[in-house]
This record gives C-alpha cells, sequence and structure tokens, in this order.
C-alpha cells in the first residue's frame, strides 16, 4: 500500500516525476494510420488539468460524468481530468461505434445521474443529438479534444477523502437495470497494491493491451495500473485485436512489455489465427505476466498457448490464470510468482456431486486450472442457500472480504444488503461460522461463482445462476459447450452457449455457432452427433440442439458467454437456427413464452454481478 490518501494524489505526483517519458503509447488501427500516437507524463497532467477546470467550473466535484470514447489517449486524458476534478467517472461503450449500447447507455446515464458527457469532436455532434432525444437536456457534452475548452492555469486540487467516489463501474447487466460498482479511492488503491504484489510489477514494467477501456480490466489492469506504478502503458484498439490478433503478440515485442493479457478466449484466438509466418516474426520473452481471467480458464488453452508460442519465447510460468470482478475493484486470486498454471484432474461425476476428488481408472474426468492465492482477501466457499461454509474440497458459493471490495452497487441498497453484507452462518462440521452462530456480523461479498479451496488454492468451477441441474446433478455449462465444440472442428471455431428450460423437467439446450458450409458433412448428421456425444460424456438426454449463424451467441464486453440472456432469447423465440433439433415440450414451451421456472426468482437469479 502506498502513503497517498488518494488515487488522485498518486497521479499527481506520478506524472510530475515523469515528466516526459511516455505515459502511454496508442497504436490506431491501420484505418486510421498506423503511426503510434504517444501521450507524455507532463502531457497528461497539463490535458487532465484543462479539462478538469471545466468540469470543476461545471461544479461537477463529487458527480457523475459519463465517458464515451473510442480506444485512444483522449479516454485516458477525461478519466484523469475526473480524478483531478475530483468527479466521479463513469466509463461506457461508445453508442455510435455498437448500435446496440444506446438503450444501455441511456439506462445508465440516468441510473448515474451523470452531470455532464465527455467524449471527442468526431462523436460529440452524435452524442449531442442523443442527449436531446432522450431529454437530457440539462447535461452538458463536451469534446475534450478541442484545446480551447477550459484553462489548465484555472485547475484547483479538489478536496478528497479516501472514502470519496473514484469512479462507477458498470457491469455487464441487462440495459434496463444497469448497476453500477461504487469504487472509492480506498478501494482502488487497495487492489492496483493487490495486483503488484500478486504480480510483481514495478517502475520497470511495461503494462497494457487491447480490452475495452470501459471494462474492468482493460481500465484498472490496462490503464490505471501503469499509472499507479509510474511505468509505461501499451495499447490497441479490441478491434484491432480482433481483426488480426498477431498485432496484439507482435506489440508485446516491440514494446517490450511485460504484463498484460485478456479473458481465455484471446489466447484461444492467437492460437487459432497466428500464422506459422507471423510466429517466426514474434518475440514474446519480455512477458513476464500473461493475465487469463474474466472468464473459465481452461486447461486445453493454457496447453496449446504454451506450447505454440514457446518458440517466440513465451515461457510456461509467464501464463497467470487469475480471479476477480468489478465488485472486487479487480483482481482477488493469481497463482504465485514463477509457477506455472496449475491444473488438476477431478472426478467428473464427484465434481456433479460438488466436491473434488481424484480420478477413477475408467472414469470420465474433468480438468479444473487453478486461479491461484488470495493475498489480500479472506476467501470462503460457502452453501448459497443454507450459509454454512463448506470444507476444503467442497464446491460451493465463493464468498469475499477485503479493502478492495465496494461497498455496493450505486444507490441498490436492498441488494447490496443481499449481495455485499452477507453472513455466514456455520460451518460442515458444525461449528459456528465466523459471524456466530445466528449469521451476525455479515460483511461478506457473495460473488456468485461457484469454486472449491484445494491445498490453499482457489478453483471456480463456474456461475451459480448457470449451474444446470439434471436428475440431481450439477453440470457446469461450460464444460457441455467444449464437449460439443469437439464433435467438429469448423464447430470449435465459434461460440456455444448450453443452458436448461423446464415444463415438467428441465430440459437441456445447446446453441452452437456454425459456419454454413464450413463443416465436414450436413448440418442434420452434425447435430445428431451432438445430441449422441453429450449423451455419452454426460449421461444426459439432450433432444434441443441448435446451430447458428456466426455472432448469434451473445457475449459480455469481456467476451464471457450470457447464457441467461441466451435462455431469454431462446424462449422469446428470438434465436434463428440454420438447423434445429427440439423435443416437442419444448418447442411448445417457446410457443407460449412461458418456462416454468421463471417464476421461481430464487437466490442465483439476484446475483447479477457479472463482469
Amino acid at each position: 500500500m502506498t502513503n497517498f490518501r488518494t488515487f488522485t494524489e498518486l497521479v499527481l505526483e506520478r506524472t510530475e516525476a515523469r515528466d516526459d517519458a511516455d505515459a502511454f503509447v496508442f497504436l490506431p488501427d491501420d484505418a486510421r494510420g498506423s503511426v503510434p500516437q504517444h501521450l507524455t507524463s507532463a502531457g497528461l497532467g497539463h490535458e487532465a488539468r484543462r479539462i478538469a477546470s471545466w468540469l470543476q467550473e461545471r461544479k461537477a466535484a463529487n458527480r457523475q460524468v459519463l465517458l464515451l470514447y473510442p480506444a485512444g489517449l483522449d479516454f485516458i486524458k477525461a478519466f484523469t481530468a475526473c480524478l483531478y476534478a475530483g468527479a466521479v467517472a463513469v466509463p461506457g461503450p461508445l453508442p455510435t461505434e455498437q448500435g446496440q449500447h444506446f438503450a444501455r447507455i441511456s439506462g445508465i446515464l440516468r441510473d448515474a445521474e451523470a452531470c455532464a458527457v465527455l467524449t471527442d469532436s468526431a462523436n460529440a455532434p452524435a452524442i449531442s443529438a442523443w442527449l436531446t432525444a432522450e431529454g437530457f437536456t440539462d447535461v452538458a457534452c463536451l469534446a475534450t479534444d478541442d484545446p480551447a475548452q477550459g484553462d489548465a492555469a484555472a485547475w484547483r486540487t479538489p478536496s478528497l477523502t479516501p472514502e470519496s467516489l473514484a469512479f462507477l463501474q458498470y457491469t455487464s447487466g441487462s440495459t434496463s437495470d444497469p448497476k453500477g460498482v461504487v469504487v472509492s479511492h480506498r478501494n482502488l488503491l487497495a487492489n492496483e497494491a493487490a495486483i503488484q504484489r500478486s504480480i510483481g510489477t514495478g517502475p520497470e514494467s511495461v503494462c497494457g493491451g487491447w480490452l475495452p477501456f470501459y471494462h474492468d480490466m482493460g481500465l484498472i489492469g490496462h490503464i490505471l495500473h501503469p499509472l499507479y506504478l509510474g511505468a509505461q502503458g501499451v495499447l490497441m484498439a479490441p478491434f484491432t485485436f480482433l481483426k488480426r490478433p498477431y498485432r496484439w503478440l507482435k506489440m508485446i515485442g516491440d514494446y517490450g512489455m511485460t504484463t498484460g493479457g485478456g479473458p481465455n478466449f484471446a489466447y484461444d484466438l492467437c492460437v487459432r489465427r497466428v500464422t506459422d509466418a507471423q510466429l517466426e516474426t514474434l518475440d514474446l520473452s519480455s512477458w513476464t505476466t500473461a493475465c487469463n481471467g474474466a472468464e473459465p480458464v481452461r486447461a486445453e488453452t493454457v496447453r496449446a498457448f504454451t506450447e505454440r508460442f514457446a518458440p517466440a519465447g513465451f515461457r510456461p510460468e509467464a501464463m497467470f490464470p487469475c480471479y476477480g470482478m468489478a465488485e472486487t475493484t479487480l483482481l482477488v486470486t493469481g497463482i504465485p510468482r514463477t509457477a506455472a498454471a496449475r491444473v488438476i484432474d477431478v472426478d467428473a461425476e464427484a465434481l456433479e456431486r460438488g466436491e473434488l476428488a481424484g480420478p477413477r481408472a475408467d472414469a470420465a474426468t474433468r480438468s479444473l486450472v487453478s486461479s491461484g492465492i488470495a493475498r489480500d482477501f479472506e476467501v470462503r466457499v460457502v452453501d448459497p442457500e443454507s450459509r454454512v461454509e463448506k470444507s476444503g474440497g467442497q464446491i460451493g458459493e465463493i464468498w469475499l472480504k477485503g479493502d478492495s471490495v465496494a461497498s455496493g452497487y450505486w444507490k441498490r441498497p436492498v441488494t447490496n444488503k443481499e449481495i455485499f453484507d452477507a453472513a455466514i452462518s456455520g460451518r460442515t462440521d458444525g461449528s459456528d461460522g465466523p459471524d456466530g452462530p445466528d449469521g451476525n456480523g455479515g460483511g461478506w461479498l457473495r460473488t456468485g461463482d461457484m469454486g472449491a479451496l484445494h491445498d490453499g488454492e482457489l478453483y471456480v468451477t463456474g456461475r451459480l445462476k448457470e449451474l444446470v441441474i439434471l436428475a440431481g446433478r450439477n453440470l457446469y455449462p461450460q464444460d457441455v459447450e467444449r464437449a460439443v465444440q469437439s464433435t467438429d472442428k469448423a464447430l470449435g471455431a465459434g461460440a456455444g452457449a448450453v443452458f436448461a428450460v423446464e415444463t415438467d423437467r428441465e430440459h437441456l439446450v445447446a446453441v452452437q455457432e456454425v459456419r454454413p458450409g464450413s463443416v465436414s458433412t450436413d448440418l442434420h448428421t452434425v447435430a445428431s452427433g451432438v445430441q449422441s456425444l453429450i449423451g455419452r460424456e454426460f449421461s444426459v438426454p439432450v433432444g434441443n440442439i441448435l446451430l447458428v449463424r456466426p455472432g448469434t451467441i451473445r457475449k459480455t464486453t469481456s467476451g464471457k458467454i450470457q447464457r441467461t440472456l441466451m435462455r431469454k432469447l431462446f424462449l422469446e423465440g428470438g434465436i434463428t437456427a440454420l438447423y434445429e433439433i427440439l423435443e416437442p415440450a419444448v418447442r411448445e414451451l417457446i410457443a407460449t413464452g412461458e418456462d416454468g421456472a421463471s417464476a421461481d426468482s430464487s437466490a442465483a437469479e439476484s446475483l447479477e454481478s457479472v463482469v
């Protein structure tokens, strides 16, 4: 932990100390010019003061300010300006880049009660028109790249405390009910210190990546962490990475990057899309911490990436599986430094019963990747219904305490009591829990994630509300999705979503992307093969298979499958299939729009803390 009381104090000191050194380098997409853009620490400090003076003139201190930018240096200037003004930054996706986010941004603007919107000159006219159309006539809009706006000399140091809000991090939830995680300066400083301790970064580190700036890993890991360290950050746009994953890896070698990463799918994409010729041009020897988080880490991905890029200097111990969420600011656990990712094989049947057990001869197994140890948090595994703490090796909901845990969601007192102030009532051995026999005390964050502690390390097995329970067995959708994608090479290149719907019993549904003409045989045969494989591997009937076009599966900004949303779309008849096999009862369910489980507002459905 630093001696600074607020993150603003820290950034002011860091920018002054580094002066003309590059704070950030941004690599634009080729379509907009490939010349790297540089932002020095002195330049960042000056621009932040200028924009902050505009905010202070409009009395934005302690009020929310919405940031809507394309990926680039203007976002960093604006976010830093909010820190300098004592305003509360609210990063959001740019609606003009992704039209489906217009409704989401309107919901965020209303929920956050933002007093201003910061953007750039290219997007200001569209943003202003949107504000007018939505009736936000009292919300000012500023194009921050206009140098005539604001006066750096007029800026005044804000009055802040450790409990002052630094920003609101809106989670990837529904458009109608967005939830903003309240992150204080104390939370932010605590988590940045936790990240530094976990991965061993310092002023000499070079951090960065391609994740969206409004996503918690992109913001806190790739932008605010180098600011915290007084180090250099190197960034590119998400679209650049998705078009050519090679450019991310090339950037790492070109700039000697040490720290950065993304969700598991990013490493999968590199394995599939980087050619042998491109591989020969890469140098990944500087990469000491390849963070792999924000979605379940796959053992197959860890092995494939490590083997594929070993000739480029990538070392096994550089892969850094980790676990965290917006509600904890960012990082919770990570593997010990210099240790390779730990993978254990467990008995599949025991896993479905809710416990980790060693493999049995001639029995199905599942591979789990450790998310590492928690240095700065208390971690418990708890039965989500009885709230009794489970012993090591037993699967339950992951509960957390620590200085990085946010105080709650913005203006959600009822939800906050349930999610951020939970109490453990006992232990499986019959003794009192840490909060007493009646569960008094509380203060635990319910993450909504399922997992187990084994040998002091955390293994995340899935999401509580996405767990599929068939015939009393717990099935993890990601395991079934992997099986589906293994039936045909063309299916492995697409995303899939598995969930359950209910009539008089539960039915498993598998939706899988496939590019027409890319499968090795006809779609009927592929769908039948998927049914047979799931039946063999999981011993459950699966009469519902939908093969869909690429891009159908909905994902969060970090690439996680939105299974709950896909289930909703399925029941509403909102999924168009290239080919489908549906049980008659399920087809009738879609026609009526009714689901036997829809009225059950269980605790799982209230845990909407998806990052």
